[in-house]
């Protein structure tokens, strides 16, 4: 019989399961889908169940394309979607949907604690400022609006370890997803009991912190029978889906940055000293000893999604006459665009913005149309955008002394090779590209692989399973000329915030 792990990714769009062999190579993956509630102007929420159903789907079909029978399944690795706040009472029973990570309710709140705490204070104990994004203010607004709801709650969980719950019984938190909360002791990695008083709850609901790769219990015969798997297989805590492609990619050592491109963008700079900076993310590394200064946007492949879903019809159809992915035609539409979209910008900000700009009001815009321009411009210019948006990120991050010279491409845009060079022009950084549809899952089945023994430590993971496929160098003409543009990008922003905030979530 041969030894594999299993890695399950709770994204936006759909939960992603892959089976790995010691050496990381993908024996099989498949995905399962659910949705997205928009029930109100800002708020976006997920029903915890239908990520456990969806995996249940999906496990089985996974297993039967590789040939694995599920005692062949030596370890489960679990990462998730980040900030989000899923009411469970003594049973395990979910008690609402969960707001996600877009979800932005709770703005009103913010500016509440944020005085009567003070901004500072929260700040320097946990590393980040306090934003509507962020599981806190979603706990406060339980207790504010859902009061009978709020007096059933025994543990608040994330969305990783709400699906380690379902397969093993036990409730936990894992270390990388503690940023979330402002009760959290970035320096310590534990629950300050004095600020969770601060912000009215106790730190009773709030499960256990386990390191990332720790092992909090095996699959229980139930949900064996659930998910088609065999009972026993020991579960690691997990992680935060971009501490995980992190992993992933090969980034576990002091300087190293990741670039994500799924749902959303960002990335992830690994640090092996605390740095906070209040424009940017701070969060514990999935590898012991790290911690990640992040920037996460919004925009990233998330934009192509929405572009391709309105106004892919012909692109769809063309498509299955050629043989080709829509999204295929889409890069070819864009590739044929110049630098610069001949002046068209776009503000990838479509759900609010989070790092650096903390806008839960700012608004995705086009700017520069004229009767000159196709859909190949618009396609170009949302990849140019969230570029921009990148480098928004790196230059605040060089701001705080976390200098980048390299970034690990992961995510579903990093396949586009035009998305990905214009992000290396844009940014004038080089970019490598490892295997980046399973940069993810192949984070999280490591981290059971380090739980388990399996591997000797994080070195050993990555040497024997991280491989890179391609790289890109900056252009430096193509660098230059993105400059002035990047200019008008920003400037864009400081014009229309203003605007942006009187309309608010209109």
């Amino acid at each position: 019989m041969g030894e594999y792990l299993l890695g399950i990714d709770i994204g936006t769009s759909a939960c992603k399961i892959a089976v790995f062999n010691r050496e990381g190579h993908v024996m099989a993956a498949g995905s399962g889908d659910y949705p997205v509630y928009y029930p109100h102007p800002g708020w976006a929420e997920q029903d915890p169940d239908e990520w456990w159903d969806a995996i249940c789907r999906t496990i089985p079909s996974v297993l039967e394309k590789a040939g694995i029978v599920p005692e062949e399944i030596k370890g489960i690795g679990i990462d998730g979607q980040s900030w989000s706040a899923i009411p469970v009472d003594r049973d395990g029973n979910v008690l609402a949907r969960t707001p996600i990570w877009m979800d932005t309710r709770a703005a009103d709140i913010c500016e509440e604690y944020n005085r009567k705490i003070g901004e500072k204070r929260i700040f320097d104990l946990c590393g980040n400022s306090l934003q509507p994004s962020y599981t806190t203010a979603k706990i406060i607004w339980y207790r504010k609006n859902f009061p009978e709801m709020y007096e059933k709650i025994w543990k608040i969980l994330q969305s990783n370890s709400y699906i380690a719950y379902r397969l093993t019984g036990v409730m936990s938190q894992d270390l990388s997803q503690g940023y979330g909360l402002h009760c959290f002791d970035m320096r310590k990695g534990a629950w300050d009991r004095e600020m969770c008083r601060e912000f009215g709850f106790s730190e009773e609901i709030l499960p256990e912190i386990y390191p990332c790769h720790e092992i909090i219990g095996k699959v229980t015969p139930e949900a064996a029978g659930q998910v088609g798997l065999a009972a026993g297989i020991p579960v690691a805590a997990g992680g935060l889906d971009a501490a995980c492609g992190t992993l992933g990619a090969g980034v576990i050592h002091s300087g190293e940055t990741q670039e994500q491109g799924g749902q959303a963008g960002g990335m992830s700079i690994c640090t092996d000293t605390y740095r906070a900076d209040e424009r940017l993310i701070l969060g514990f590394h999935v590898v012991p000893g790290h911690w990640l200064l992040q920037g996460g946007t919004t925009g990233g492949g998330g934009v192509m999604r929405w572009l391709e879903k309105a106004f892919g019809d012909y692109e769809r159809e063309e498509g299955k006459r050629q043989g080709k992915s829509s999204l295929d035609l889409f890069n070819e539409e864009a590739a044929a665009v110049p630098p610069g979209s001949d002046g068209l910008i776009f503000l990838p900000y479509m759900a609010g913005e989070r790092t650096p700009i903390w806008d839960p009001d700012a608004k995705g815009v086009y700017y520069g149309i004229d009767f000159s321009k196709t859909k190949g411009h618009f396609i170009r210019a949302a990849m140019e955008g969230t570029a921009y948006a990148l480098k928004h990120n790196l230059d605040v991050a060089e701001e705080a002394g976390a200098g980048v010279s390299v970034l690990r491409a992961m995510g579903g845009s990093a396949n586009s090779l035009l998305w990905t060079q214009i992000k290396a022009d844009i940014t004038g950084k080089p970019i490598i590209v490892p295997s980046s549809d399973t940069a993810t899952t192949l984070g999280a089945a490591l981290l059971a692989g380090v739980g388990i023994g399996m591997y000797e430590d994080f070195d050993e993971a990555v040497r024997l399973t991280v491989r890179d496929k391609r790289s890109h160098e900056p252009d430096p003409e193509r660098t230059a000329q993105y400059e002035k543009d990047y200019e008008t990008y920003i400037e864009l922003y400081q014009q229309l915030k203003g605007i942006m905030k009187k309309r608010g979530g209109r």
